[in-house]
């Protein structure tokens, strides 16, 4: 049973083709990783013999620009969970993004999510090390990590219907290689639970502190940092600076409350919206 991922784009370019007259289209159908070619018979994209798409299924596809329909036995459904709150998979022109109740997840302006995760591993992972990956969403910084050449990633989500997207996100996939231990679970809390001096580097990309404030407390920078080795690194995605009090901006207090934890060199990192900082 195959996978094909539809949206706006490679939709469109399935009906000009069959405007056209070509008896093929040539389709990336597993979001920008590779392409493949499909004929078009009766004036319907055929993927294979059960997921055949008419012109007006096409056109559906067409109109909803920030959705991913999952093509598969037959069924066209989109890439997302209504189950509690909104998340769902956006279309970029490499990989897709997780948006949550309209907030998009990732850094995409002027850039590909998997490329500015890629990004951000490197700022604190070195090739051999044990890497903590703190709110993994669809798991692109800890598998940039293993890239790298880390000996193990150890990655936390929080949320099951994030967990439940990126089962089916063709670009979290390799989260199954050996060298990956996926965990479903509070950061703030499992991260109590493991040893001293444990990792190299930590990777940490929390929700905005709106919703997760204790993520961005003194408390948890205290932990991050008991479970980093000396010499360890960290790098923290904060988001766009914006104003929580009159004269301190919010990344401002980051760095306050990480120095207070413990960390040295702590400097922003403007161009991926974070911090990173080390153990000395």
């Amino acid at each position: 049973m195959s996978n094909y991922y539809l949206h706006t784009s490679n939709a469109q370019q399935a009906l000009d083709a069959i405007k056209k007259g070509q008896s093929s289209v040539r389709l990336s159908t597993d979001l920008n990783i590779s392409e493949q070619d499909f004929s078009l018979i009766d004036q319907c994209l055929v993927l294979d013999e059960d997921n055949q798409l008419s012109i007006s299924q096409l056109k559906k596809i067409v109109k909803k620009t920030q959705r991913i329909y999952l093509c598969c036995d037959g069924d066209i459904d989109p890439l997302e969970d209504r189950s509690s709150g909104y998340y769902k998979l956006a279309p970029t022109a490499g990989a897709p993004l997780l948006e949550i109740s309209g907030v998009k997840m990732h850094i995409s302006k002027g850039t590909d999510p998997f490329i500015s995760a890629s990004e951000m591993a490197q700022q604190a992972v070195c090739k051999g090390d044990k890497v903590l990956d703190c709110c993994s969403g669809l798991g692109y910084a800890a598998i940039s990590a293993h890239r790298i050449g880390a000996s193990e990633v150890l990655t936390i989500e929080l949320s099951p219907q994030v967990m439940g997207l990126r089962a089916q996100n063709p670009w979290s996939k390799d989260l199954s290689n050996e060298g990956i231990v996926q965990k479903q679970g509070s950061s703030y809390e499992l991260i109590r639970t493991m040893a001293d001096s444990s990792f190299d580097s930590v990777i940490h990309d929390p929700p905005r502190f709106s919703l997760a404030g204790e993520l961005y407390s003194e408390e948890f920078y205290r932990e991050i940092y008991r479970v980093l080795q000396h010499g360890g690194r960290l790098f923290h995605y904060t988001g766009n600076p914006h104003m929580i009090k009159k004269g301190s901006s919010f990344v401002d207090g980051v760095i306050r409350r990480l120095k207070a934890a413990g960390f040295k060199r702590v400097e922003k990192v403007e161009h991926l919206m974070g911090v990173r900082a080390e153990k000395k």
